[in-house]
């Protein structure tokens, strides 16, 4: 008998780690499980759809699936399917790759209203995630303020103030991206506590901004009147200074020059979310994750093991690092009885009606792909 291990969470952290695993021991079982009937987590629900070099590291993903001795096995929910208990009785090691998916809170007064958004659960909509159907309602929506100084904030502000047209080669899914084609949105504030020498943008995302068809990025060069502090690690030094030349270089621009002022905001907190301020808000401050067992035989992940810092890059070394863990402690146990544990999922095969079903569709609009956003249909297809 081989070693069993489950990987909990099919995005990339835990990708990643089936790959170190095979890369130690090609002869390994290994059950990738997620409670979606689709795999890749983040890369299919959080990445901006209009990302699709992003989003194209699923074809090394989808290699993975295709070993003998990998399984993918979604529409699997612990705690409706499955216990935690089950799963680590059941497994010689369990890998934690459940990622980060509960959007932190400001913690100021008129964080409850309703026009007020968190990241995950804003670009979850975009990405047409079933959990998340239904959108903010843009009709008459002018004025945003997006809170927060990183990449996940850059998304969420360009992803309001681009085109249709900009958009007709991404993933969106039609009905939002006709909500924000329709928008009235004339000023998108991007607001961050600190000064722009501790923005955590990077250069190509940033530098994005200045390229958008109707929206003109501004700032205060006032604001700009900064220097990196030297204790600053090289590469972090470098991107912060590349990020206030870009920025210093958006200070020039002309309010009115385009019909969307993209406003950075340094150095500003919102200490009370009033409706008369913003008719939407969306807070792009980081995400919680749901707790885990912890034991000997429980390995965690990604974001599940470090927050939710880092790309998607920085979780293949995090996640073969973990992987020589699981094999260094698994090399000297007897494998656990070789019974298959799992109730009947949705497959790789399954996976793949859905992704032939997607394409499709989305070829006939030019697309990469058209989702399936409803659980129902999800399964119908996968099941053929």
């Amino acid at each position: 008998m081989t070693h069993r291990v489950a990987i909990v969470g099919a995005g990339p952290a835990g990708f990643y780690a089936a790959d170190g695993l095979l890369r130690g021991d090609p002869d390994i079982h290994i059950d990738i499980i997620d409670r979606l009937p689709t795999p890749f987590g983040l890369v299919r629900a959080g990445v901006a759809p209009d990302h699709q070099g992003t989003k194209a590291i699923v074809r090394q993903f989808e290699r993975l699936l295709l070993q003998p001795d990998v399984r993918f096995c979604g529409n699997l929910e612990i705690g409706r399917d499955m216990t935690w208990d089950e799963i680590v009785l059941a497994y010689d090691a369990v890998i934690v790759a459940t990622g980060m998916v509960i959007d932190r809170k400001l913690g100021v007064p008129g964080e409850e209203l309703p026009h007020v958004w968190g990241s995950w659960r804003f670009v979850a909509w975009l990405n047409g995630h079933p959990d998340f159907r239904d959108g903010p309602d843009l009709g008459a929506v002018k004025r945003v303020a997006v809170i927060g100084n990183g990449n996940v904030a850059l998304d969420v502000a360009r992803l309001l103030a681009k085109s249709a047209e900009e958009m007709a080669k991404s993933d969106i899914v039609p009905e939002a991206g006709a909500a924000i084609a329709a928008a009235p949105i004339e000023r998108i504030d991007i607001i961050g506590r600190r000064g722009p020498e501790h923005a955590s943008f990077t250069g190509n995302e940033l530098a994005e901004m200045g390229r958008l068809a109707r929206a003109v990025p501004l700032v205060d060069a006032k604001a700009l009147d900064v220097t990196v502090p030297a204790s600053e690690p090289t590469p972090e030094r470098l991107r912060k200074a590349k990020n206030i030349e870009i920025l210093r270089g958006f200070s020039a621009n002309k309010a009115g020059s385009k019909p969307i002022a993209l406003r950075f905001l340094f150095n500003t907190a919102l200490k009370t979310i009033k409706k008369s301020d913003y008719d939407l808000v969306v807070t792009c401050i980081g995400y919680d994750g749901a707790d885990f067992p912890k034991g000997e035989s429980v390995f965690p992940v990604g974001w599940a093991r470090r927050g939710p810092t880092g790309t998607i890059p920085t979780n293949r070394t995090d996640s073969h690092a973990v992987a020589q863990q699981v094999l260094a402690w698994l090399k000297d146990r007897t494998p656990k009885s070789g019974i298959d544990p799992l109730p009947l999922t949705t497959d790789t095969a399954g996976w793949h009606r859905i992704d032939k079903a997607e394409i499709a569709a989305g070829a006939k609009q030019g697309r990469p792909r058209l989702k399936l956003t409803d659980w129902a249909s999800l399964l119908k297809v996968a099941e053929g």
